[in-house]
């Protein structure tokens, strides 16, 4: 589990377990969402026979609702009491059987976990989550391997609302960014220790960083060499699900060191002229690319979840705003239901002339912006948050500002992205 959350979940635990005495100060049966009863909490049970005395702890059923603040239905919810344990299903609902009155822990990646204090007065609960909102700089390895500069990137987002900082584990280039335990990784040859994950992750959680690691996952210089796994260029093929393995077992060990969340980027087919190879190697229809990609998202959220940690894809942002695949097997409807959290790269530079109207979309940061978010607003799962990339190069401080506003103003979060690693204090919201 991502230490951040087992650090969170057990300073909650710690509380609630405080409160929870025969006879505690407060509300009980509290949840967000709902309205506070009066504190009543059911007394032991005691019997005595002429040689012993027994105290029976009552137990109770209990049923519930998980939703978010809008009151949708939050699925896949892990609720636990105690020992007993059950997940949320579709409609957002949970029962518990003749559980003791205790803490209600409720845990879904991607949204901030949450404990309730049960009295256990009340057979139903409804329990409200909220989302967390992650606010990031990528750390290039360059700057995770070296203390001066990545102290000097803490030191730049003190005080601002950033609240988040995104690894590499691998990279653009197909190598892999520290001393991994993969055994794929050293046999390829992919190796390049830059950094030392295990630190970099303990020195952001010191700093109350959330900490995503970054994989990038089908295009690899790399791996591409062997002619087994290639697909055309730089590219493995994604059809292929032993190509699976190498970046899933990746990112269960990114887990396992102590990362949030990985998210996976370039999980994807191959765009432009590398596309038209790919499809004479491998012809596929738009609908058999998407399912490839969501299979293999769906596969590794299986494998990682268990793990603590939180799922996400990067996708291309025109994909949120075209109804096709863009030829690359990404659409906001079935991505988003195997992945707690959807990143579409709203990079208004990339936009081609004409879009929305404008002569050069890089001039509209504002604009080009909201109009993505809000076209991604209606075609992602309910429960899969939207966290968008935003673009932090070719502006000024007071674009990238205006960019990051339409995020905000939304309730998303975003993460900026710059190759170097540059970011302008003055782009960044300062915190409350």
């Amino acid at each position: 589990m991502g230490r951040l959350l087992k650090t969170l979940l057990a300073a909650a635990v710690a509380v609630a377990l405080a409160g929870c005495s025969t006879a505690p100060p407060g509300p009980a049966d509290a949840a967000s969402g709902t309205s506070a009863a009066p504190l009543t909490t059911l007394p032991a049970l005691t019997t005595t026979s002429t040689s012993t005395t027994t105290t029976t702890i009552p137990r109770r059923d209990l049923t519930g609702t998980v939703t978010d603040a809008a009151g949708s239905p939050l699925a896949a919810a892990v609720v636990t009491a105690g020992d007993a344990r059950t997940d949320t299903d579709a409609a957002g609902a949970f029962a518990l059987h003749q559980i003791e009155a205790g803490p209600i822990q409720v845990y879904l990646p991607g949204w901030l976990p949450r404990l309730v204090r049960w009295g256990g007065s009340r057979t139903h609960l409804d329990i409200e989550l909220e989302p967390r909102v992650v606010r990031g700089v990528r750390a290039i390895p360059d700057v995770a391997g070296d203390p001066a500069r990545f102290d000097a990137l803490l030191d730049l987002i003190e005080g601002t609302t950033v609240n988040a900082l995104v690894f590499d584990t691998k990279d653009e280039t197909g190598k892999v960014r520290y001393a991994t335990g993969v055994p794929r990784a050293d046999r390829l040859g992919a190796v390049d220790d830059t950094y030392d994950p295990v630190a970099m992750v303990e020195q952001a959680h010191r700093a109350g960083l959330y900490a995503i690691t970054r994989i990038v996952t089908f295009e690899d210089q790399v791996w591409s060499n062997d002619p087994e796994a290639k697909l055309a260029g730089i590219w493995v093929n994604p059809v292929d699900r032993s190509n699976w393995a190498y970046p899933t077992n990746l990112a269960i060990e990114a887990c396992e060191l102590g990362f949030d969340e990985v998210q996976f980027d370039y999980v994807r087919f191959p765009a432009g002229e590398t596309a038209s190879v790919a499809q004479a190697a491998q012809p596929l229809t738009a609908d058999q690319r998407v399912d490839v990609i969501r299979s293999f998202l769906d596969a590794a959220s299986r494998k990682l979840h268990p793990l603590g940690c939180a799922v996400s894809a990067a996708i291309f942002g025109i994909v949120v705003s075209s109804p096709t695949d863009e030829g690359i097997g990404q659409r906001p409807e079935e991505l988003s239901t195997a992945v707690d959290a959807l990143s579409p790269m709203v990079y208004p530079s990339h936009y081609s002339p004409g879009w929305l109207g404008f002569a050069d979309p890089n001039d509209h940061p504002a604009a080009v912006t909201a109009d993505a978010l809000d076209n991604a607003a209606h075609r992602v799962s309910p429960g899969t948050l939207i966290r968008p990339w935003l673009q932090a190069f070719y502006w000024s401080p007071e674009q990238i500002a205006a960019s990051i506003a339409e995020a905000d103003a939304r309730g998303y979060g975003w993460i900026l992205w710059n190759a170097a690693g540059n970011y302008p204090r003055a782009a960044l919201p300062t915190a409350n």
